[in-house]
């Protein structure tokens, strides 16, 4: 693969983040690519004397659960001595809109309210856009725009965030090492300094065209509890072997590090925080690197809601 071809690749892909941070399914927290073995979370206790929590989603009907995800991710290449650089910049609204609610089974639809892009791409001009301004969208942005207000997917889920059924209606599902739609909670209580994982598979593709399976793990550990609030540290494990930097160049912006808050008693994600920090040598050849620094940070916008409509449903139980 020539130069050209290579770093205009990797700029498409950097310049995608930004739609699947509005993605995911589109999504929001938890499991990395596909959902393979999200039945429950795979439980590894420490320790049986220290105080265990239950930890679980609990969503109420016609209730709606706001969200603010930045994201902004620089993306460098270099090549026989050439560099090329691309950013993206992205701050988006999400909604959780449920449609209905037993105690086991949730069922909601979610989607974006409202974007605000920006990216740039080595010497071009740089191209930015708000879904709030009115105007028409750039091109690169034009799929995006499609879909802001409608419901992405309708998805049911259990109390443990295991995804019972999902509808797609638009968006897609890559997850980028951003996250599935939901937080998958373990089954059992869990004390602090524990931890729970869940398996997946994410695709890279080899340099004769054919798509390798990699298999990986989300490690999961409580790390402490507080007013209510648990902070959940989340790692991405690569479990297969990886001996091809080009391989090691795809999947960085697929695996997650970093933590996420979760309401105990009401059950919903308060926030979340992850960083990539990854430099890749010899992706293509001896003398190329790539450089792959980005944050994603997601916070409650309509906190004071999500309390109501949690105490209205408990005080129907």
């Amino acid at each position: 693969m020539s130069y050209r071809s290579r770093t205009s690749h990797l700029s498409r892909v950097c310049r995608s983040l930004s739609i699947a941070i509005l993605g995911l399914g589109m999504s929001s927290v938890a499991l990395a690519a596909g959902p393979t073995g999200t039945d429950t979370g795979e439980s590894v206790l420490t320790t049986s004397a220290e105080e265990k929590y239950t930890l679980r989603h609990q969503l109420s009907p016609n209730q709606t659960i706001r969200y603010k995800v930045t994201h902004v991710a620089k993306t460098k290449t270099r090549m026989n001595g050439t560099e090329e650089i691309a950013n993206v910049h992205t701050t988006s609204v999400r909604s959780w809109k449920v449609r209905d609610a037993d105690g086991e089974k949730m069922t909601f639809d979610h989607q974006i309210d409202s974007v605000e892009m920006t990216q740039q791409n080595g010497d071009k001009p740089e191209i930015r856009w708000s879904s709030l301004a009115g105007e028409k969208p750039p091109a690169a942005f034009s799929v995006v725009a499609e879909q802001i207000g409608t419901p992405l997917a309708t998805v049911t889920i259990d109390g443990k965030g295991t995804e019972l059924n999902r509808e797609s209606h638009a968006g897609s599902k890559s997850s980028l090492g951003m996250g599935s739609l939901t937080l998958t909670l373990p089954a059992e209580p869990v004390a602090v300094g524990e931890s729970w994982t869940v398996p997946s598979e994410i695709q890279a593709r080899l340099d004769d065209g054919q798509v390798k399976t990699i298999k990986i793990r989300q490690v999961y550990t409580l790390k402490k509890v507080k007013a209510g609030v648990a902070t959940i540290a989340i790692k991405s494990q690569t479990l297969t072997p990886i001996d091809e930097e080009s391989l090691r160049a795809q999947i960085v912006q697929q695996l997650s590090n970093g933590s996420v808050r979760f309401d105990v008693d009401n059950g919903y994600l308060l926030g979340k925080e992850l960083d990539w920090d990854e430099t890749v040598v010899g992706f293509q050849g001896a003398g190329s690197m790539m450089e792959y620094r980005a944050r994603m940070t997601e916070e409650l916008v309509n906190e004071d809601t999500v309390k109501s409509a949690a105490s209205s449903s408990n005080s129907r139980r």
